[in-house]
């Protein structure tokens, strides 16, 4: 059976970040979230129980992983080792869509720093 989900039609899920993230897949084995940051918006710093893949669809951001910062924009994929302090900058001058794959599917909920 085919599985069809659009983003727009989701919808947005209650998040500790206050931000507009949308499920796009839960299934047992791993989660795929759609989020949207206006420009100026940014995610807290947080720990993610699992490795996660962030790869942007729109926009242009600054990544921080652990020490590191790192400008990411529209086609790039970027990586996040389990239990790293890691979070978003929307720095660009208009939303920034990214989505969050993480493998395997969390157990134990993402830690806000």
């Amino acid at each position: 059976m085919i599985v069809k989900r659009n983003w727009k039609e989701t919808p947005v899920k209650e998040n500790a970040q206050k931000v507009d993230g949308r499920d796009l897949y839960n299934g047992e084995h791993a989660q795929i979230v759609h989020l949207m940051m206006p420009p100026g918006d940014s995610l807290l710093p947080h720990k993610t129980p699992v490795d996660v893949a962030f790869y942007v669809l729109e926009g242009r951001g600054t990544v921080e992983i652990g020490d590191e910062k790192e400008e990411a924009g529209e086609g790039t994929l970027i990586e996040s080792p389990k239990m790293i302090t890691h979070c978003w900058h929307n720095t660009g001058t208009g939303p920034l869509r990214i989505l969050v794959i993480k493998v395997p599917h969390p157990m134990k909920k993402t830690h806000i720093l």
